[in-house]
């Protein structure tokens, strides 16, 4: 009985072209953006969907502290940070982190997926009588967090502050109330209304939680983050972070005033209750951020990339959704079907590797690809990129702009 439910439900997804499948790449340090795959060593691909969107996991400074740290501490942390795995490096990391983000202090968790999830738990169950007001497409470690308590929600449309403030004129001011947002959205690439957003907190009395993981590394001062490039960082009660992307590693943390973090540290279910990071990764995470801190050139190229990737995309009329307006850059093909299709093509065909991105990443018609330069691809990666999307499109009958509507999104 069992069995048979498992199998209607994965066959519906395989019919609905939602069922995802690994593609095992093998990334070649020094090399990135290439990669093989599986067992295949010999033809290379050029990856344009990762994370790694400064390159850093492939960094000298960060691959020799991770080195050195093994050499020095062992390959595991030996425990949760309460029992035997708070190594003096924790300390220097967080104090970095903190400092980043012009907070007081700051508490490192072992995925970006974990910091959100356990802090905003915590948080609800810390004021069970705490109103959680969340942007609809916040992500889904913030929606499992919010789901996993008992406290009253309400969800406001995406970026739209009349629809926050509607929601909190409800309360009366003494109500204890959280707003969370993100500032740059993944599977769109547009920015939240930061300013307007923390101005409504004040008016009415809210805590804000924000979630800056697709901003960190590239934009603000030093790569401080979206928050840090409009200055209110210092108005903002918990900015949230992964050591995950621009940063190049994994792991999650939290920023905020020392009272807050202590909190969080000392009640958060999904920290005290998890083993914590190997020194490796800490040691490796601290070097990066130092680095991406000093090197603005990383952030230079892979704006001036990107800025590339745009123009030969409208020249090509290759349709990037109007909402982005940072390094991801959303292209639309609005079938789940065609999307896999289209993806399979490029690899096979072009070596080009792009996941496609579906349901429940994004809404059911809005499936697409979701492309980010790095710092390491070159003008020839990107020339290929254009010529290989444009004869997929044309190859699967996906609709291109016309020429007036090129004019129309220049």
């Amino acid at each position: 009985m069992y069995q048979s439910k498992l199998l209607e439900k994965l066959n519906k997804l395989k019919l609905d072209g939602q069922y995802r499948t690994f593609t095992y790449l093998n990334r070649r340090c020094g090399d990135y953006p290439l990669a093989t795959l599986g067992d295949n060593n010999e033809n290379s691909v050029v990856v344009w969907c990762s994370n790694d969107y400064l390159g850093m996991s492939e960094n000298m400074f960060v691959r020799q502290a991770m080195h050195d740290a093994i050499e020095s501490h062992g390959a595991g942390s030996g425990g949760s940070r309460n029992i035997g795995g708070s190594h003096e490096i924790y300390q220097h990391l967080e104090a970095e982190l903190a400092g980043w983000h012009y907070k007081e202090a700051a508490l490192v968790f072992p995925t970006g997926f974990g910091s959100n999830d356990a802090t905003i738990q915590c948080l609800l169950r810390l004021f069970p009588d705490l109103v959680v007001i969340s942007d609809e497409l916040n992500h889904a470690s913030i929606v499992n967090g919010i789901r996993a308590t008992k406290n009253q929600r309400e969800v406001f449309k995406h970026n739209d502050t009349e629809d926050l403030e509607h929601i909190l004129q409800q309360y009366p001011n003494e109500r204890p109330k959280l707003i969370i947002f993100e500032s740059i959205y993944s599977m769109d690439g547009d920015i939240a209304p930061l300013e307007e957003i923390v101005a409504l907190a004040k008016k009415y009395n809210a805590m804000t939680f924000l979630d800056e993981v697709h901003a960190i590394g590239m934009y603000g001062p030093k790569g401080a983050g979206i928050a840090a490039k409009k200055n209110i960082s210092h108005k903002i009660d918990i900015i949230q972070g992964t050591m995950a992307k621009a940063i190049g590693i994994i792991g999650g943390y939290i920023a905020a005033n020392s009272i807050i973090i202590d909190s969080i540290r000392s009640f958060a279910t999904g920290f005290i209750f998890t083993t914590s990071l190997p020194p490796c990764i800490a040691a490796g995470s601290l070097v990066s951020i130092k680095y991406i801190k000093e090197n603005d050139i990383l952030r230079e190229q892979l704006h001036s990339n990107t800025r590339l990737i745009r123009e030969l995309f409208a020249e090509k009329g290759i349709p990037v959704m109007p909402c982005s307006e940072t390094h991801i850059l959303p292209v639309l093909i609005g079938d789940a079907v065609k999307c896999k299709a289209a993806a399979e093509r490029l690899l096979k065909c072009h070596g080009i590797y792009i996941q496609p991105i579906n349901y429940p990443s994004v809404p059911i018609g809005t499936e697409r690809f979701r492309i980010n330069a790095t710092p390491k691809h070159t003008k020839e990666h990107i020339i290929q990129l254009a010529d290989a999307i444009t004869e997929v499109f044309n190859y699967l009958s996906l609709p291109l702009f016309s020429k007036h509507e090129k004019m129309k999104a220049s």
